[in-house]
């Protein structure tokens, strides 16, 4: 068996469907995470080591170094310039592989603002690594202002599992439905959401938003509702698997993310390739995706979001939509965000980097 590779990242979806992915394509992998837990169930998951990611740790580089030592990878993929980032770049330094750091949007588009200390451990993270990728060209423009040097980089989408085999055996399944399924936090601004839904609901009585996920701000998201008056027809769903993921896209006939930051999200990819709408949000991410009133609706401000879900109505039901604009969206995620042919670049990269 070859070397394996190092992934280093916190336990959450982006990791583990990256780590199922090196390992469904024959590679094996040493893993340094945020759990004992095994992250997936496969025998090229050779070990795994429980760290501690915050900033705080000093210990964590030494532990990567003795783990790196003793399993000799050829290289290491690490996911996020934040403490992750740093963290792997002390732990890796001087071991004769390089890093290829990941990164994920808020980590440089956000993180770096927060304080001149969260600027400098981003910039060394930066700094550490061999090569960049990012699943936005944007991001990878503002890392290389935040790190202030510059290194060889990849356009990379972690993207879609699986997709309709003909899409046009959805539209009976749609119902009237929005969904917005990012994280309860305050850069994803699903309060935005629900009150623009609760501006146009006296309008469309059949139409109900869906808020899947969850995050420290549900409860108080799930009493926004109530107070607008549009608690029964605004349906927390919580955290999805990805069979039940895909059953929301094919029920929903406009997907709605509204992050005031953030890189290509997975899930307007799930969306776009079920047939959703996607209402989104101005960020130079978002409009490497979605072109306005072309494919999808890009919306500038909170106030015209409620105006943006309405027009989505309609179009949604348009017969270009159906027939031309919903298939060209299809056609966009297989051709630039297959997973498989992701991890296939993942893995090509890593061939012509490691010594």
């Amino acid at each position: 068996m070859s070397a394996p590779v190092l992934v280093i990242g916190t336990r959450s979806v982006h990791v583990t469907r990256f780590v199922g992915g090196l390992c469904s394509a024959g590679q094996s992998v040493v893993l340094v995470t945020d759990t004992a837990e095994p992250l997936v169930n496969s025998s090229l998951l050779l070990a795994q080591l429980k760290g501690d990611f915050s900033v705080m740790a000093w210990r964590t580089p030494a532990c990567i170094r003795r783990f790196a030592r003793q399993w000799q990878p050829r290289l290491a993929y690490v996911h996020q310039a934040n403490s992750v980032g740093w963290h792997a770049g002390r732990g890796c330094a001087g071991l004769g592989f390089p890093i290829v750091l990941t990164l994920w949007g808020s980590d440089v588009l956000v993180t770096p603002h927060l304080s001149r200390l969260h600027r400098w451990m981003v910039r060394d993270a930066l700094r550490a690594a061999a090569f960049w990728t990012a699943d936005s060209a944007h991001v990878l423009a503002e890392a290389e202002k935040v790190a202030e040097v510059s290194r060889p980089a990849a356009h990379i989408v972690i993207g879609v599992d699986a997709w309709p085999a003909d899409l046009s055996r959805l539209w009976s399944q749609k119902m009237d439905r929005f969904l917005t399924c990012r994280l309860h936090k305050p850069l994803y601004r699903i309060d935005s959401v629900i009150q623009a839904f609760a501006a146009l609901a006296p309008r469309h009585p059949t139409w109900c938003l869906e808020v899947a996920a969850a995050g420290p701000e549900t409860a108080s998201l799930q009493s926004l509702a109530g107070r607008l008056g549009v608690a029964d027809r605004v349906q927390f769903t919580g955290y999805l698997d990805a069979a039940a993921m895909a059953r929301s896209n094919q029920r929903a006939r406009v997907y709605v993310s509204f992050p005031s930051s953030d890189g290509t999200s997975v899930s307007l990819l799930e969306a776009m390739a079920q047939g959703c709408l996607p209402v989104v949000s101005d960020l130079p991410a978002n409009r490497e995706w979605v072109v306005d009133r072309l494919n999808g609706l890009v919306v500038r401000h909170p106030t015209e979001l409620a105006a943006a879900m309405e027009r989505a109505i309609d179009l949604s039901n348009e017969n270009r939509w159906q027939k031309e604009a919903a298939p060209a969206n299809l056609r966009l995620v297989r051709e630039k965000a297959t997973f498989t042919d992701n991890i296939r670049q993942f893995l090509a990269l890593g061939e012509g980097l490691a010594p």
